[in-house]
């Protein structure tokens, strides 16, 4: 295996990290507004991602970074074509940021209204887009002979990426549901074990046509196994949901968006980004990537810096492991 299929796979490692912590995150974000009945419930829903929303998103910039040095002309070829809907991502990043660190400055209800529906909005809108965005990835966009872009913003919109948005979408939600039941008590604890079961059901459909639209349109065997596992873990996720296993429930729906990412970028290899105009245009781990010097001075450097990251993270969310309920709100933070 050489360097760039090496770093190939490593990017491919921080997306699944990515979609796997902000899945919860951005479902999280989506409950505020249609499980939570009131300010303290919403409250709480936002405390059980407080501690760690934000190194969750650092899974984002490793993936961006690590693309950017390793794949230049993958990079380029993104984020200029897909200007628009990484823009709009960008966007929503920001503003939800901003609306979990400004909702709690002033006790005014119209307020924390208002920054809570910044929140709900910033979190569906990325959890839409990024579908949109890996299954053009996957499925092939215009790219002309020189590697760029030469389609339009609509040219990104059809049948498979909406298909796509609705799954990372209901995943999302789906993962953001069954985190809930964990880390929460009570009354909510109980409503969003009843939620995610809906969310799952969903879901499931969304999933299961377009994995196999993904395996008939470029699959193999090793994407086909991994398009499987990922159906048979989000039903085992659903059945441990309904028996009250919250744990499992939310391992095993983890385990369907690893599997989920891995059939995309299993199906992707070895394209970085097919072209739909002509197969030959395509950009590929190797005319793609930096020099073999480039790669090995990363590779020394993710090998030092990266245990230290999960450590840190693993440390984060053992500190803040217990769960959370409305009881322990106080009146003057929830008001």
């Amino acid at each position: 295996m050489h360097l760039h299929d090496v770093w190939f796979v490593l990017i491919a490692v921080l997306w699944t990290g990515y979609f796997f912590l902000e899945g919860f995150d951005f479902g999280i974000g989506i409950l505020t507004k249609a499980l939570a009945r009131d300010r303290v419930e919403r409250r709480v829903l936002i405390n059980t991602i407080g501690p760690v929303w934000d190194g969750n998103e650092v899974w984002l910039i490793s993936a961006g970074g690590a693309t950017f040095a390793a794949f230049p002309e993958w990079y380029a070829t993104l984020f200029s074509g897909f200007y628009l809907p990484l823009l709009m991502i960008l966007i929503c990043l920001i503003v939800r940021g901003v609306a979990f660190e400004y909702r709690a400055k002033r006790p005014d209800e119209t307020w924390q209204r208002r920054w809570e529906t910044a929140i709900f909005w910033t979190s569906l809108i990325p959890a839409v887009l990024w579908g949109v965005a890996f299954a053009n990835i996957v499925h092939g966009v215009k790219i002309d002979k020189a590697g760029e872009y030469v389609g339009g913003f609509w040219d990104l919109i059809n049948v498979y990426s909406v298909l796509g948005g609705l799954v990372t979408l209901t995943l999302f939600t789906f993962h953001g549901a069954v985190f809930a039941s964990l880390k929460t008590l009570g009354d909510i604890r109980e409503r969003a074990r009843r939620f995610a079961t809906g969310a799952g059901i969903t879901a499931a459909l969304c999933a299961l046509a377009f994995l196999i639209w993904t395996q008939l349109d470029g699959g193999d065997a090793k994407s086909g196994a991994t398009a499987a596992v990922a159906v048979l873990a989000l039903l085992a996720a659903l059945g441990a949901n309904l028996l009250g296993r919250e744990g499992w429930s939310f391992t095993l729906s983890g385990i369907t968006i690893v599997a989920t990412v891995a059939t995309l970028f299993l199906t992707l290899f070895p394209d970085v980004m097919p072209s739909s105009l002509n197969d030959a245009w395509s950009l590929t781990v190797t005319n793609a990537s930096s020099t073999p010097y480039t790669l090995k001075i990363m590779t020394w450097c993710a090998g030092i810096a990266t245990p230290m990251v999960l450590l840190y993270q693993s440390w984060t969310y053992w500190v803040f492991r217990k769960r959370i309920g409305t009881q322990h709100i106080a009146d003057s933070a929830a008001h």
